[in-house]
């Protein structure tokens, strides 16, 4: 399975972006899809994730700002991401679990600047 991660770019604080994630196979069979972040110097981390059964889960650094969504039938997967601050800027990922393995897409820059 390739994932491929786009959307990102740069934004004012306070501005949205909606990273999008495509899937070469169905994501419909995906145990678990997520969105990760790696800022310079920092490990990557988790930042949202949906679960086969529709459970979201996500960080407390954007729960409220950010909402994963997926959808099945375009094998895709979304991150709308509002009141973005400086602190969200880093390469953001998307990530699938499947029976056969996890599987990353290349990232894609997210960066907040005024």
């Amino acid at each position: 399975v390739q994932l491929q991660a786009s959307g990102g770019g740069l934004v004012q604080p306070g501005g949205s972006l909606r990273l999008s994630c495509a899937a070469s196979g169905s994501i419909l069979s995906a145990n678990r899809m997520g969105w990760y972040r790696q800022a310079p110097g920092r490990q990557r981390e988790l930042v949202a994730e949906v679960i086969s059964g529709g459970t979201t889960n996500y960080a407390d650094s954007v729960l409220g700002r950010f909402t994963i969504s997926r959808d099945n039938a375009r094998n895709a997967v979304y991150l709308q991401m509002n009141s973005l601050k400086p602190e969200d800027t880093a390469v953001y990922y998307c990530n699938g679990i499947w029976r056969l393995g996890a599987y990353w897409g290349k990232g894609t820059q997210v960066t907040v600047s005024s």
